[in-house]
């Protein structure tokens, strides 16, 4: 059983955020972390992988300094890493970066592709069913429970108050929620031996059956017309009242904002 794993560093928001002139994020000047939902479905690999003898590959799309989170994956018990990044795809929207990912897993054999259901960076959930789409594969998004029944997959697929169960023949992609488990910690045999494989490094030139009118910024047809790092607030107004002026005082606003 081979198990793909797409994975995605994003930034830590916690650090702040910054943005290049175009408007697209300005990754390689802010600290980063491998999204949590993309944890969560690696999780799910090597728990397949424990039962099964799965072979999973994790890949990513970005910078080269995305290569940490390669590391961190096979530290976690991931098998082989591949970093997929040339000029060409920067400011990718989620069309331009499912054409790019979809174009590098045509390059592998796989029974499974695991996503993240979104990236804490867009948190448009789009790249994991345009994949999909891309590559003509069954989908099954919100997963968050997964079980393998010969040459299927069986997902509890999520809703608000309830969830589905799905089966579908293997190959099929799936889309993670954070909620799906808990991500085992990297231990200091993995992180040594993360270190000692190397990463497969691909660029433009290695994806398959895709136009460079879909790639990278050129080929995004989402456009930003404005961002911004910080949302400026007015100063707001300061009153100095007693108790009984300051409960009338708040009510006056809330009624005045139809708040009650």
């Amino acid at each position: 059983m081979k198990i793909v794993v797409c994975i995605k560093q994003v930034p830590d928001t916690k650090g702040g955020v910054k943005f290049n002139p175009d408007g697209t994020l300005d990754r390689a000047a802010m600290l980063s972390i491998m999204n949590p939902d993309d944890k969560a479905g690696l999780e799910a690999a090597l728990r397949l992988k424990e039962q099964y003898g799965a072979e999973v590959t994790v890949l990513t799309m970005g910078l080269p300094k995305a290569d940490e989170v390669l590391r961190e994956a096979m530290a976690m018990g991931a098998d082989k890493g591949i970093l997929v990044t040339d000029r060409v795809l920067g400011g990718a929207d989620t069309w331009a970066t499912s054409t790019t990912i979809a174009g590098a897993i045509r390059n592998l054999e796989y029974d499974l592709i695991i996503t993240g259901r979104q990236a804490i960076d867009g948190d448009t959930a789009q790249v994991g069913p345009q994949i999909a789409e891309h590559l003509k594969l069954p989908v099954i998004s919100y997963a968050q429970d997964i079980k393998v029944d010969g040459e299927y997959v069986i997902v509890q697929r999520q809703y608000e108050d309830r969830y589905h169960e799905v089966k579908a023949k293997m190959p099929c992609l799936i889309t993670a929620l954070s909620e799906l488990n808990q991500p085992r910690y990297m231990t200091p045999g993995g992180i040594f031996d993360a270190y000692e494989k190397e990463v497969t490094v691909w660029g433009r030139a290695d994806l398959k059956d895709v136009d460079d009118s879909d790639l990278g910024l050129k080929g995004s047809p989402t456009k930003i017309a404005k961002a911004s790092d910080k949302v400026r607030k007015g100063a707001g107004e300061k009153v100095a009242l007693d108790t009984d002026e300051a409960v009338a005082y708040l009510m006056g606003k809330f009624k005045e904002k139809h708040i009650i």
